[in-house]
């Protein structure tokens, strides 16, 4: 830390060395771009100090600290132990706080990660890399560095068109910053010009360190899911059909679990020309979602039966040893990750009791009986089993609710029973339905929903829609029905603004899409009664 001297000593430069004054017009204009109240500066060479006595005097006038690393030649030449004692000096003489760590660079910021990585308020408000010329070293000082940057950092790298070198050298250490702003792309502003001699970046992220030590806690960081940083995984299984309601699924999922690193894992089942980009751009400029398409092989249970089967299809498929199937037909409302980490218990499968069926809907299913729209699944602990899933799943193909009903049965004591507000289902219609089975559930989870599921077909038959049981009858909100009664049909159509897909609900192909689909329904009502009178005649 800073020691009081006498504020009429000059400060210790040496004429001839000063390769920082002609930066100080630009750095001005900088300096108001952080609103920190004390600033955090970390400087990564800084010779005798001309740079961060200026830091120290503008940015830091009114309170914050420096620390500057640099190696002084570890200390075994006199021209280093001078750099280190002007620097002390200097540094000194602003009568600011501030540290020296007298290593070479990339020593020096294992340590300051270590140390920031125990600090509640980690990381630094303006970073200046202007050490080794070398391209690689460039580039790991500034990797490492960028991982001490809070979001809103001014983030400088010196010498972009150092003149000592050719700029294609890897002596040069353009190479390395042009290898650094390709792998961050998108995660910050760039505030300067390929002309300009410094290169100067405003972090748009917040601070990831990325890896812990051995002296890191429990008790010094909380959320060890962050610090391993695996992800989260979400399927989705769908066709063209349900493109539209996978982009409310997808949008919805992004905008309530925000700065999470998400990967949709996508199975086609379908898709038209243009689906797979018109999804991929629902996550905007976020660049902490991807997206992976998942192909199906000529052999899957979908190929032969049809998209319903595709969930099961997707345990052999994906990659990954946990994922978190969704329909597409849901509406997320609350951020995921909730549900994410919640521990099966050794289980393999986490699920919400279907709401039409607590206790299924045959004698086959007289036990608790989950719905298949929101499943959080241990694919490490289900695989040993796949295949005994696929026979049973060729068994029960006429089963009603296909591969629900399979699910059920393959799991019937290996399914953890989850929070109904993680797959609301029948709201603003048979979810209000009084039964004995649905008495018992604690149906007031489903008041404040964390995640909507929006049951029901994308085009109800006409004996769905004049089903006196089942009023409102269930249907999507994409269809040619709407859902009807459903507190937050408005909510989804106002996330599908926010998608490709804005306008969908006013447009004229959705009108005409939708006309056409009720001809259907009335033709094939028409024809299934017909097809009645005619049995009852012949009775």
């Amino acid at each position: 830390m800073s020691s009081s001297v006498d504020s009429n000593n000059p400060y210790r430069f040496t004429p001839a060395q000063d390769w920082f004054s002609h930066n100080i017009d630009s750095w001005s204009k900088l300096v108001p771009f952080i609103k920190a109240n004390e600033p955090r500066v970390l400087e990564i060479g800084s010779w005798e100090g001309r740079s961060a006595v200026y830091l120290l005097d503008t940015l830091c006038k009114d309170g914050g600290e420096i620390v500057c690393i640099d190696h002084f030649d570890l200390f075994k030449t006199d021209a280093g132990q001078q750099r280190f004692q002007k620097l002390k000096y200097n540094l000194a003489s602003t009568g600011k706080q501030f540290r020296i760590i007298g290593q070479f660079s990339v020593p020096a910021l294992i340590s300051v990660l270590e140390e920031e990585s125990m600090r509640d308020n980690a990381g630094f408000d303006w970073i200046y890399v202007d050490g080794s010329h070398e391209s690689d070293d460039t580039l790991l000082d500034g990797e490492l560095a960028w991982r001490l940057a809070r979001k809103g950092c001014i983030f400088i790298f010196d010498d972009y068109h150092w003149e000592a070198q050719p700029e294609e050298s890897r002596h040069h250490p353009k190479r390395g910053i042009e290898a650094f702003l390709a792998l961050h792309a998108g995660e910050y502003d760039r505030l300067t010009g390929e002309g300009d001699y410094q290169v100067v970046l405003c972090k748009k992220t917040d601070i990831r360190i990325g890896f812990v030590f051995d002296n890191v806690t429990a008790e010094t960081q909380a959320d060890f899911n962050d610090i391993f940083e695996y992800g989260i995984n979400i399927a989705l299984t769908i066709d063209s059909s349900y493109a539209v309601g996978a982009a409310v699924a997808i949008r919805s999922i992004i905008e309530t679990t925000i700065n999470e690193r998400i990967t949709f894992y996508i199975v086609d089942c379908g898709l038209e020309s243009g689906d797979r980009e018109q999804l991929k751009a629902c996550a905007g400029n976020k660049d902490w979602v991807t997206f992976k398409f998942v192909d199906l092989c000529t052999t899957s249970l979908t190929s032969k039966y049809g998209p319903a089967w595709a969930k099961i299809d997707l345990i052999d498929l994906l990659p990954v040893e946990r994922v978190l199937y969704i329909d597409a037909d849901v509406l997320v409302r609350q951020s995921i990750k909730g549900l994410w980490t919640i521990d099966l218990e050794g289980k393999g499968i986490g699920a919400i009791l279907d709401i039409g069926y607590p206790s299924g809907h045959d004698e086959t299913f007289r036990r608790p009986y989950f719905n298949a729209g929101v499943i959080l699944m241990d694919l490490a602990a289900i695989r040993p089993g796949t295949a005994e899933l696929k026979d049973l799943a060729l068994k029960m193909t006429d089963s009603k609710l296909r591969d629900q009903d399979v699910l059920n049965a393959h799991f019937k004591d290996g399914w953890m029973s989850l929070d109904l507000a993680w797959n609301a289902q029948g709201l603003g219609t048979y979810a209000r339905y009084p039964s004995e089975e649905r008495n018992a559930l604690p149906l007031t989870k489903m008041n404040d929903p964390k995640i909507v599921h929006f049951t029901g077909p994308v085009s109800p038959s006409m004996a769905e829609v004049l089903n006196p049981y089942v009023q409102p009858p269930t249907s999507k909100p994409w269809g040619y029905l709407g859902s009807p009664g459903h507190p937050y049909e408005k909510e989804w159509w106002d996330v599908l603004e926010r998608t490709p897909w804005k306008g969908l609900q006013s447009s004229e192909a959705q009108k005409i899409r939708n006309s056409m689909e009720i001809e259907k329904v009335v033709k094939a009502g028409a024809h299934d009664f017909h097809a009645a009178i005619a049995r009852f005649h012949q009775t």
